[in-house]
């Protein structure tokens, strides 16, 4: 009779082993969450903030896409000389088991032209581009949020700076 304990007492072991490689593992890369604050008129870029959730190892992120919007670009606000100013950020490092976080007065996206539609669902159906797997492409849809008192952007200085829009054009 004895040999029956030892034998549940082992089949309960190798259950419990395998529970404790889903304890070890790490999260996915993921895209957790995310929003679009609006320009205060129709001829402003929108701004966006996201954070990225990152997976086993480090990747990084190369691009954001939207279909329904004109353009899509990552920035970085920076202080150079005492003074606030935006440049282009072509890559973002996504550390393994950290987070990579595009929020007001630091990187963000400028987005030019969202569709009228998706505005009015209030969403829009964003690609995050990273360089894992092939260039992986995470798909996350963007909560829209109208501009506040003040537009969005403007504390950065949006509205004087260059996007390559319109005032590239004229010069």
């Amino acid at each position: 009779m004895k040999p029956l304990p030892l034998a549940a007492f082992a089949a309960a072991a190798l259950t419990l082993s395998g529970c404790g490689e889903k304890l070890g593992e790490t999260k996915p890369l993921n895209v957790v969450s995310g929003h679009i604050v609006m320009g205060a008129t129709p001829d402003r870029p929108a701004v966006g903030y996201f954070r990225v959730q990152g997976g086993p190892r480090t990747v990084e992120l190369m691009a954001v896409t939207a279909d329904l919007a004109q353009r899509v670009e990552m920035h970085e606000s920076v202080k150079e000389n005492g003074v606030m100013t935006m440049k282009p950020l072509l890559r973002a490092e996504v550390p393994a088991k950290g987070e990579l976080v595009f929020k007001q007065g630091g990187k963000h996206l400028m987005i030019w032209n969202i569709n009228p539609a998706a505005v009015r669902a209030g969403k829009l159906p964003m690609q995050f581009v990273f360089t894992n797997n092939n260039n992986e492409r995470i798909l996350f849809d963007m909560v829209i949020k109208e501009a506040a008192a003040g537009a969005a952007g403007e504390e950065m200085g949006h509205g004087a700076m260059d996007h390559g829009g319109e005032t590239a054009a004229k010069k």
